[in-house]
């Protein structure tokens, strides 16, 4: 019989991008519960623990309550709130983090999607960190622009419904001014840094689709590397990998712009090294799909790896 997959919070942005990529599939059966239902907490109980993987899409709070009503041993909770980044006892379900990676999601009984900024810092940051490329306390700045379906409902609202009292018509503007993002915490500790980055988080006038960057000072870096030797770690620790690709030194040098809609629609992200080693400085850029890689993607990609099942399935 095919598991059971149960999405709590399926009505939510990324609840219903999961289920598009989850219907018609026939290795797994969708249970969902009844609308009428929904904060019904013995219905929901009952759910939650007669599903094989139950993948949480609801609010941090809200999760920590779901997986309280959990008390089925052999159920595997994928959990696409904050809560449990940076947890012990939680695998962070970010597979081409590290070559172990798969194996501790395969295991794991309770799994954290990773955030659709952290998923691009992360990306261009660990794999320097472990090569000794980049000092664990290096100032590491990112600065990232996303679509405002990252925001959920609410900033959705503010961008499409014209009627609505918090609706805005700006092209572009900055947030996150208190410096305490949600995200900071895990891309700290994945990524290896011993100092806390500066993040400065930024939302375009567009649905979807996200750009990710560190700017680095090459001088300031264990042995002064050059532009290559930085691509070179990346494209060495992501070798072979199917949803995280390294674009070429010359592909990327001939490139004047980069939109961060490009990937809308997959599970890809594309890490870019821009830069010059005359001016001792480099760009490092990841591109992805927040509700893609950076969200919906990544919890179909981690469900399929904990099921045993080909990691690729339901994922372009």
């Amino acid at each position: 019989m095919a598991p059971k997959v149960f999405i709590d919070g399926e009505a939510g942005t990324t609840g219903l991008q999961i289920r598009q990529r989850l219907d018609g599939r026939t290795d797994l059966q969708l249970v969902s519960i009844d609308p009428a239902k929904r904060k019904d907490e013995a219905a929901r109980a009952e759910l939650l623990n007669a599903a094989d993987v139950v993948i949480l899409c609801l609010p941090d709070d809200a999760a920590k309550e779901a997986v309280k009503l959990i008390t089925n041993a052999k159920t595997k909770v994928i959990d696409a709130s904050t809560a449990y980044r940076v947890a012990d006892g939680w695998v962070f379900g970010f597979p081409e983090m590290d070559a172990g990676q798969r194996a501790k999601i395969k295991s794991a009984a309770r799994i954290s999607n990773p955030g659709c900024y952290s998923t691009g810092a992360i990306a261009l940051l660990r794999p320097l960190v472990s090569a000794g490329v980049l000092a664990p306390n290096y100032p590491v700045s990112i600065n990232a622009v996303s679509g405002y379906s990252g925001g959920g409902k609410a900033m959705i609202a503010e961008f499409e419904d014209k009627a609505g009292a918090t609706y805005t018509d700006v092209p572009f503007r900055l947030y996150g001014f208190e410096l305490t993002h949600k995200h900071v915490p895990e891309i700290q500790k994945w990524s290896g840094l011993s100092l806390r980055p500066y993040f400065a988080p930024s939302v375009g006038r567009y649905a979807q689709g996200m750009l990710v960057e560190v700017p680095l000072h090459l001088s300031l870096l264990p042995g002064q590397p050059k532009i290559a030797d930085i691509h070179a770690v990346l494209a060495k620790h992501y070798e072979g990998e199917k949803f995280v690709t390294v674009v070429p030194l010359a592909e990327s040098a001939a490139l004047k712009t980069l939109p961060p809609e490009q990937l809308n629609g997959t599970n890809q992200m594309k890490l870019y090294v821009f830069g010059s080693d005359k001016a001792g400085q480099a760009r490092l850029v990841a591109q992805l799909d927040n509700l893609g890689k950076g969200a919906s993607g990544a919890a179909v990609q981690s469900l399929n790896i904990a099921l045993g099942l080909p990691e690729g399935t339901g994922l372009q």
